[in-house]
């Protein structure tokens, strides 16, 4: 897809991986819009951007909806949608507390995937309606992680909610092939975000050891980098992309 001239929305846009998403797309000539739980920061990104901002709890149904009929008024359509929304949890399955509490478990899947899938849905209604490029009308990229294929010790709840992130890619592609379509996940390792933004290097490197190349934590732009390569090039589609430099997490 081109995307000069295309309408985006970038969920966690405020910061992070989706923050240098966010500016790329605008780089690349995108009208774009942010979403995010934290006002001001989100205020400020979309500032810069140009564009719109909506302050959003991602898990009241009816406050996403309000969202994303102010998207479809303020940005007349919407042809991309990126969303890096969510957090994790650590308890083990059992410990010496006892089982892992359901609530703490269903909290995490309803916040990780569930409104990453409502999301995605609402997405794709309002791609629905655009007229096709290239026989192409929308492309939907969630976030998950790699430790949806080697979960570690303690990451239970993180590791199935974001599996399903993982393994909903392709059949949510065959869902909306029809309509021309494309939905995608990326899987990040560690990256400097967040909490691990400001770690100390000794704290980075035991962090990233197992690493392959480069022996680093990533950096932002990196993911904003693969996101962009997903939206111009059709023949992705229907999966999750590692971007991990080769990395295997331990479990532990």
């Amino acid at each position: 897809m081109e995307i000069k001239g295309k309408k985006a929305v970038v969920f966690g846009g405020a910061s992070g991986m989706a923050n240098a998403t966010a500016r790329m797309l605008k780089e690349k000539g995108a009208d774009v819009a942010i979403v995010d739980l934290n006002a001001e920061l989100g205020a400020a990104a979309a500032k810069e951007l140009g564009g719109p901002f909506y302050e959003l709890n991602v898990m009241d149904e009816d406050a996403v909806d309000a969202t994303f009929a102010a998207l479809k008024q303020d940005l007349g359509g919407l042809h991309i949608m990126v969303n890096t929304t969510g957090t994790g949890n650590a308890r083990r399955t059992l410990s010496k507390e006892g089982p892992f509490p359901l609530k703490d478990f269903r909290f995490l899947i309803e916040l990780n995937l569930v409104a990453t899938f409502n999301l995605t849905r609402l997405s794709a209604e309002l791609m629905s309606h655009n007229e096709p490029e290239d026989e192409e009308r929308g492309v939907i990229i969630n976030t998950a992680s790699i430790a949806a294929f080697e979960g570690q010790i303690g990451q239970v709840a993180y590791t199935a909610s974001k599996a399903a992130i993982a393994g909903m890619c392709l059949t949510i592609a065959r869902d909306l092939g029809g309509l021309g379509i494309r939905c995608l996940a990326i899987a990040p390792s560690l990256f400097a975000t967040g909490l691990t933004a400001g770690i100390p290097q000794e704290f980075a490197d035991v962090l990233t050891k197992d690493a392959a190349f480069p022996k680093r934590l990533g950096r932002p732009e990196e993911y904003g980098k693969l996101a962009i390569a997903i939206v111009e090039n059709a023949m992705l589609n229907g999966q999750c992309l590692r971007l991990d430099a080769g990395t295997r997490f331990a479990p532990k």
